[in-house]
Order: structure tokens, then sequence, then C-alpha cells
């Protein structure tokens, strides 16, 4: 997107004491200043850079807070602050960590990194709320896929994209329907669940066990029926995830691409080739369903930012697709399958156009083929076998 004079805008906020050498007061960590002073702003993320002063998201705009610039151990001796040994040392080691953090009725998702030698800091707001399908503006099929007893449901998208905020909405459906065990693994915990009808427990890496490799050891002897593994980031992880819905279980997770076709070939892209055949048919039996999402600017002034969603359901056709290795025909029945709740990014953008949430001009900047979007907007539905409607 291009950028604006908005985009440069500095906010107006009372900055914490320079003086950074000096302990907060009455216990609060000086950094938990910065911290409640995004939540005050409703920014998304807050991030800390040696050089540059304090910078939120807000809107979806990265902008700077009024203020100094930090130096770099001015930032680490904030963070060490709130930091354990433990990840102080991990800090140290590899040179990246994450954690979590409680402020207020919100918690914060933070890594800390070095970038050119210095250290910088990465905090994503995680509300306290867990909010409704409705609320979050997501399609109500995701209410339906939720119900599942077994198999794996898959979000995926770009950092920043909402697939935690989308992934709580439907545990929490879970969590108050229905009389089961909810297990999740998670680097760190993000969203906090309390007991409803199901019974909660979430484990964090580094705090509850020490690495993915022991959490996923021992997963399946602490009879979940639900379990969500917060990132599928490598064979391990993945393996979990499929091993769980295999043995009849509801998986959650979560993976990094930019479509529901493109995940499939992520995932297999985590596994040697030799094995990837076996990894395809056990997707093919056990998959459920495949939601990416964009996270876009709204244009109403109570729904600053808005999802583009894509949802593939393992019909019979996606079954058999995945089976016989044809992903690129994928996109093909997401877009002739919307009677059962599939949906495409071009069908969506189109409906966030219609219902003013986002503007045309938007809608053409993140559409897959603008071309289509074009003349979706003008009431002309393409096919792979041409115009239908």
């Amino acid at each position: 997107m291009e950028n604006t004079d908005q985009d440069k805008e500095t906010e107006s906020v009372t900055p914490p004491p320079s003086d950074s050498s000096q302990p907060g007061k009455r216990g609060i960590a000086r950094v938990d200043k910065y911290f409640r002073s995004a939540m005050k702003m409703g920014a998304s993320d807050l991030h800390l850079k040696a050089g540059s002063p304090a910078h939120v998201r807000l809107d979806g705009r990265v902008r700077p807070l009024q203020g100094d610039p930090f130096s770099s151990e001015a930032i680490e001796k904030m963070m060490y602050e709130i930091m354990s040994p433990e990840l102080q040392d991990l800090f140290e080691e590899k040179g990246a960590c994450d954690f979590a953090r409680q402020v207020g009725d919100s918690r914060f998702r933070i890594n800390v990194f070095r970038q050119r030698g210095l250290t910088s800091v990465a905090a994503r707001r995680i509300p306290r709320d867990i909010l409704s399908y409705d609320a979050l503006h997501l399609p109500p099929v995701l209410e339906k896929l939720a119900e599942h007893r077994q198999g794996l449901i898959l979000l995926t998208g770009i950092t920043g994209s909402g697939k935690s905020t989308t992934i709580a909405s439907m545990l929490q459906q879970i969590n108050e329907s229905r009389a089961c065990h909810i297990v999740t693994v998670e680097d760190p915990i993000e969203f906090v669940y309390e007991d409803k009808k199901a019974f909660v427990n979430q484990r964090e890496i580094g705090l509850d066990v020490a690495d993915f490799h022991d959490a996923l050891k021992y997963l399946m002897r602490q009879d979940p029926d639900v379990v969500l593994i917060g990132e599928l980031r490598d064979e391990e992880t993945f393996s979990a995830a499929l091993q769980a819905a295999e043995s009849g279980h509801l998986c959650f997770g979560t993976i990094h691409a930019s479509s529901c076709a493109g995940a499939i070939s992520r995932l297999l892209e985590l596994f040697p080739e030799q094995t990837r055949s076996l990894i395809r048919s056990s997707l093919q039996f056990n998959l459920q369903a495949i939601i990416c999402q964009k996270l876009l600017s709204g244009i109403q002034k109570d729904v600053p930012r808005i999802p583009a969603v894509e949802v593939m359901i393992a019909n019979s056709t996606v079954r058999k697709l995945i089976g016989e290795a044809r992903d690129k025909d994928l996109n093909s029945v997401i877009k002739n399958s919307y009677h059962e709740g599939m949906l495409d990014f071009t069908e969506s953008l189109r409906r966030l156009v219609e219902m003013e949430m986002i503007s045309v001009k938007t809608a053409y900047e993140n559409a897959p083929n603008p071309e289509e979007l074009k003349m979706r907007l003008k009431g002309i539905t393409v096919s792979s076998g041409g115009i239908i409607g």
C-alpha cells in the first residue's frame, strides 16, 4: 500500500521516564508503561528498536510515539526486568526468545530479538475477551466446522492475519458447548480460557514444558478430545497433529501460507520427498478444513480492521484432488462450492465491498485476480468452465 501522510503521523502519548537506568515505581516494570499506552490507544502491536522511539501498529499502520530514541542497552534492561533467568540465557544463546506477559486485562505475546547486533522487541496484544464469529465478521460456516469431533482444521495466513483470534473463537465455542477435554500447546500461551462446559489445560513452551518435542511426546497420554498445536513449524509438529487427527481427536493448528491450496504444498515441504505420498494420503482422509485469512483496513469507523477469508472444506472432491496431487484444481472446487460454505478470497472481497466494509481500492489491492474481482462486482461469475452466472 502507498505511504500517506497519515501513515507518518506521530501519536501524542506521554512516554515513560527517559531515565531507563532507574527501575519502575511501585514494582511496575518500565516496559509496562509502553504496554499500557498501546492498550489505551487500541494498538495491536508495540515495537521497540535501538535508535528509534517506540512504535505502535494502529489500524494496520505502524506509527511512532513521541519520545526519545532507545539505546540497545536500555531496551535490554527493560526486557530483563520481566524475563526469567532461563529466558535471558536463551536470548543470549539464540538471539531471540518468545514469552507472554499479562498487563491489566490484556496479554502480550512478546518476541525479543537481535538485529544488526542490537536488541529489538515486537509485542502483539492479545485481548482478554474471546469474541464471537459475528463480532469478528467471520463466515458462519466456522461454527459448523467447530462441531466436528475428529480430524484436522488448519488456520493459515501471514503473521498478524488473525489466525489465533479465529482459533480462539472456535475453541471457545467447543468450550461452551461440549463436555470434553481441550489441551493446547503454545509458544507462548495467547488467549486464556476459563473452564465452561469443557475442561481446558494450556501448556506453554519454556514454562510448563521444555520444548515442543516433550510436549508432543506426552500429548496423547493426557486424554485430550480437542488439541491445539499453536504453530505447525516443522515435520515433528505436523506429524503430531496428523497423529492426533488419525487417532480420533479434533486437532487445530496454524501454518504460514497465502491460500488454502498453498497450505497443502507448504505442509508437504516440511517432509522428505520420499515420505510426502504418505503424508498426502493422511491429509486426504483426516483433513476437515483449511481457513486462510487476510486482515484488511476497513472503512467503517467502528471496524477498522476486517478479515477477508478463504474456506476450503474437505468434501469428497477435495479429498480426491488431494490424493491425486491435483492441488492446483482445488481453487476451482472452492469457487464452485459456495453452497457448501466454501469461500474464495475473490468472493470474500466482493461481499465485503457490497457490505461497505472495505473500499473498492482495498479489494483490488488484495485480490488474487483483480480482473476476476471486477467481473464479480458487476455480477458476473467465472468458473474454470467459463461464465456461469
